[in-house]
């Protein structure tokens, strides 16, 4: 059987609903790097979601860093040595520079390897959808252009919201300012965004949880034909708080595969190890 002529490149924001899928071996995930303090840390070895505060401060200001454009370079130039084709589906631009900077290094690298880049206005869940959807695309011997064209139809039906109780790691993550989220944490509110159109934005500001899990119910049943629901919960999970949602996703979505996941720790240096995430895709 002939090797596939085409890769895919993602960041480490992604999360997948599945562990295992075709074209799997086609993948090649490029982690976010994360200061702490002005020193970057060892993800794998000494760092966990679960070291992050609650909330962020001066003493303790996790950052999420994108790989840089050179980065990119080295990498498109050496999966261009064994594939024809490199689809890159990345992070939201709105969320972090990570898009932005593949798309400098491919222009570099134009006339010399073929690459495709999207912007997955998305992260995640989400973002795993997309990327494992292309992988099984070339697994299945669809042609490069019909791939990319499939993933960018998606796009527009993955939704997703976050209740993000710590607004401070939105602060020195450069989204909102200091007075938003010292005000929002004075307060104990429990703000909620959404991410549609790869656009973050303030949609409510929750009393507690109880509130927010209230308004992720009513977010849900907006739709009627969904072909993924997939919670992400804080770390720790909060199990106990989630079971009238799960009940109600049971109940009202029976056909609808539906999965629980922890954030990981990239996410969790965005928004905080707190948020709960809820994302939702369209079907057709």
């Amino acid at each position: 059987m002939n090797m596939p002529d085409i890769c895919i490149v993602t960041d480490g924001t992604v999360q997948f609903q599945k562990p295992f899928f075709a074209g799997q071996n086609l993948l090649q995930i490029i982690p976010h790097n994360i200061r702490v303090n002005h020193q970057l840390v060892n993800q794998a070895q000494s760092y966990k979601a679960t070291q992050l505060p609650t909330f962020a401060n001066d003493s303790l200001n996790p950052r999420l860093l994108p790989p840089t454009s050179e980065e990119f370079t080295v990498i498109f130039s050496d999966l261009g040595k064994k594939y024809d084709h490199i689809l890159g589906v990345f992070v939201s631009s709105s969320l972090s520079q990570c898009f932005l900077n593949a798309q400098e290094a491919a222009q570099g690298l134009r006339g010399r390897i073929n690459i495709a880049l999207i912007d997955s206005q998305t992260i995640s869940i989400g973002l795993g959808y997309l990327v494992q959807a292309a992988a099984e695309a070339i697994a299945g011997g669809k042609p490069f252009d019909s791939i990319e064209q499939q993933i960018r139809s998606i796009i527009p039906k993955i939704y997703m919201i976050f209740c993000i109780p710590g607004l401070s790691y939105l602060y020195y993550n450069r989204f909102i300012d200091h007075e938003q989220a010292i005000i929002s944490e004075m307060l104990g509110l429990y703000p909620i965004f959404t991410i549609e159109e790869g656009k973050f934005t303030p949609v409510e500001k929750g009393r507690n949880r109880h509130h927010t899990l209230d308004y992720f119910v009513e977010f849900l049943d907006e739709f009627e034909n969904l072909q993924l629901i997939s919670l992400l919960q804080c770390i720790p999970p909060g199990n106990s708080e989630m079971r009238v949602f799960r009940d109600h996703v049971i109940e009202n979505f029976p056909k609808t595969p539906f999965s629980e996941h922890n954030i990981n720790l990239q996410l969790a240096v965005l928004f905080g190890p707190k948020s709960v995430g809820l994302v939702v895709i369209e079907g057709d």
